[in-house]
């Protein structure tokens, strides 16, 4: 008799047990990584005229309407040897699809990038062509071919340019709507 009644517990032991495990808390999942904010816009849509202000010490553009300040982000301006000039500029040209005509790759006929940092007159071999590099919402500084535009910004804070000024995508196209040709546009330490 005793054999017969453990026998009809043991499955209603058996799924209690697989319930009660089921039910047990689970292990904390670790902290999502932070992510860093790149830009920030608060425009107030008062009156003034648009100005950009570049510190490149910092790699932040300061964005405002008269004396207030309406955003911010990070910029990737020239390393050494190709860095971005102080001064002071207007915005000459606006182009929404623009490609340098001094930089970009190589890549191979299965499109793998054999040099990443290359220019129109390189030598090419067999089966690579050169494919220049994108500047979308491109901002003219200079005559000789600096701008801002959007760009890869692979360590915030810090310069990885050929001497453009590199924005955040998402950051962009709000400014390219913003400026037109004559905003002023300093740059400096």
């Amino acid at each position: 008799m005793i054999e017969r009644f453990i026998k009809t517990l043991l499955p209603v032991f058996a799924a209690c047990a697989v319930t009660l495990n089921s039910c047990a808390p689970s292990p904390p999942k670790p902290p999502a990584k932070a992510e860093r904010i790149m830009f920030q816009w608060y425009e107030d849509g008062g009156t003034g005229q648009v100005n950009v202000s570049i510190d490149l010490s910092d790699q932040i553009a300061t964005i405002r309407r008269g004396d207030r300040e309406i955003g911010w982000c990070f910029v990737a301006t020239g390393l050494e040897g190709r860095s971005t000039r102080p001064g002071s500029y207007r915005i000459t040209e606006k182009i929404v699809d623009k490609h340098s005509n001094k930089y970009g790759w190589i890549e191979n006929e299965f499109g793998e990038v054999t040099d990443d940092d290359a220019s129109p007159g390189d030598r090419l071999e067999p089966g690579e062509r050169y494919m220049p590099a994108p500047m979308p919402y491109w901002m003219r500084l200079t005559d000789y071919g600096i701008g801002m535009h959007v760009g890869n910004i692979p360590r915030p804070g810090e310069p990885a340019s050929h001497g453009c000024i590199r924005m955040p995508k998402e950051f962009v196209p709000t400014l390219f709507d913003m400026v037109k040709i004559g905003t002023p546009v300093k740059i400096g330490y």
